[in-house]
């Protein structure tokens, strides 16, 4: 048995069997080596560090329905299933059970807010922009897939000068379903001509890791972002990295997935 000996971008892979789909490579194995061609990311919580925007916004609302304060250590465990959900939660935290409507015109509210407070005070994590280089620089192709609406995810990529970094960008209202579903990773793999079985995604929570294996993904997380309170270590994932940089170096060392 021999391996075959790839260079993509002037970086050297070992990959066997030498398989294509969809125009990628596909994973292999030589000697435990692997290749992975596609990575998908979470947005909120493992690209960047949106909470103090989104607590920002949520402040501002309560006030305006004249609820009290919850702070921002409180509005984090509420982040990862869209603005909805974490309106809802807001509300239920402050004291009141809403109905309907006024969940609806409360989001209404969040949503104004958050259209002047988002991109303010978020960042990358670091190691972000490392990794994701090195896996550009690496041919590697890379989507989004966040629960995060396309309004503010868009504005996102393109305030952090991520325009064209991305084969696909899958958001909360990409689809009719959203994480832990996992159509929106299904999707993705079909954006980028990758199988799910060559794809890995990298998350923070529990809705990404289920929607990564109900497709047949692998799943990563990283220990810093916001599982909705949770401990990420409890987390079913084939690997916890520290940082998207690690990440990158394990993926073009070969490591297993």
């Amino acid at each position: 048995l021999s391996t075959a000996a790839l260079s993509i971008r002037g970086a050297p892979v070992r990959a066997w069997p030498p398989l294509r789909e969809g125009g990628q490579w596909a994973i292999g194995t030589a000697l435990g080596l692997y290749f992975t061609p596609a990575v998908l990311f979470d947005l909120d919580g493992t690209l960047l560090e949106t909470v103090p925007d989104l607590a920002r916004s949520a402040e501002r609302m309560l006030a305006e329905l004249r609820l009290p304060s919850l702070g921002e250590a409180a509005v984090a465990t509420f982040v990862g299933r869209g603005i909805a959900v974490l309106v809802e939660r807001c509300l239920k935290a402050s004291g009141r059970q809403p109905d309907a409507a006024q969940l609806d015109a409360a989001r209404a509210i969040f949503e104004r807010c958050y259209a002047e407070e988002s991109g303010v005070r978020s960042h990358p994590y670091p190691g972000v922009e490392e990794g994701l280089r090195r896996l550009a620089d690496a041919g590697l192709a890379m989507g989004i897939v966040t629960n995060k609406a396309a309004r503010f995810t868009d504005d996102l990529v393109r305030r952090m000068g991520w325009e064209g970094r991305f084969g696909v960008v899958v958001s909360g209202d990409t689809l009719s379903v959203r994480k832990p579903d996992p159509g929106p990773v299904l999707h993705a793999c079909k954006a980028l001509g990758v199988i799910p079985a060559q794809t890995l995604m990298i998350g923070d929570s529990v809705h990404d890791v289920e929607a990564a294996h109900a497709a047949g993904c692998a799943a990563w997380c990283v220990p810093y972002g916001y599982n909705e309170g949770q401990p990420v270590e409890a987390l079913p994932c084939e690997r916890l990295v520290p940082d998207l940089a690690v990440a990158a170096a394990l993926v073009l060392d070969g490591a297993a997935p």
